[in-house]
């Protein structure tokens, strides 16, 4: 479990791809221990097992099922991503519970510029989850939890303000960018058993 509140990023640094899986191997100053091998690591908004350490390099195994609802497929070296640790118990949440299962992606539609925030439009992959929106709701993107300023039938607005500029690879988005979307675990449970 974990609250999408950013402190730490981390370069790709290694990738080994085959037709089923990526060993995936990020450069961090994230303190980690050996004893946390086998844990679970919030990178970018996906919850994945800590399988290597080695000097300041952490590994992570993806499997073919990560691969195809994340971004990824896309991963390049030099890519900058999101990490967070999970939760201890009796630490503040300043985010919202997530739990690093990706539902979909999304595409980046439009940026604007105010002041120096970010108004970011997104188009949903997977549109039919649209519904389990609601406007000044959370949403976790690449991690990072957001509120939902505004909501189409295939699209949301979201204002993101410097401090989460500065903190995640939220500042390297552009046009057409495939970012993860982990919706409100709770708005998707209340959806479910409510319908």
């Amino acid at each position: 479990m974990f609250n999408g509140i950013i402190f730490n990023k981390g370069t790709v640094k290694n990738i080994k791809k085959n037709s089923k899986s990526i060993l995936l191997g990020i450069k961090s100053n994230l303190k980690i221990k050996k004893e946390e091998l086998g844990s679970s690591i919030n990178c970018n908004g996906v919850c994945l097992t800590l399988v290597k350490i080695d000097k300041k390099i952490i590994y992570f195994y993806i499997s073919i099922e990560t691969i195809r609802r994340s971004n990824f497929s896309n991963i390049k070296i030099g890519d900058e991503v999101n990490l967070e640790k999970s939760l201890v118990y009796g630490q503040k949440i300043s985010g919202h519970f997530t739990q690093g299962h990706v539902d979909t992606t999304a595409k980046v539609k439009k940026i604007l510029l105010i002041d120096n925030s970010w108004i970011l439009k997104l188009e949903f992959k997977n549109r039919k989850l649209i519904k389990h929106l609601e406007e000044k709701a959370s949403i976790s993107i690449n991690g990072v939890s957001l509120t939902i300023s505004k909501i189409s039938n295939k699209n949301i607005i979201l204002n993101i303000i410097p401090h989460t500029l500065k903190l995640t690879n939220l500042k390297n988005l552009r046009l057409n960018d495939t970012v993860n979307v982990e919706l409100d675990i709770f708005g998707k449970y209340i959806y479910k058993y409510t319908k």
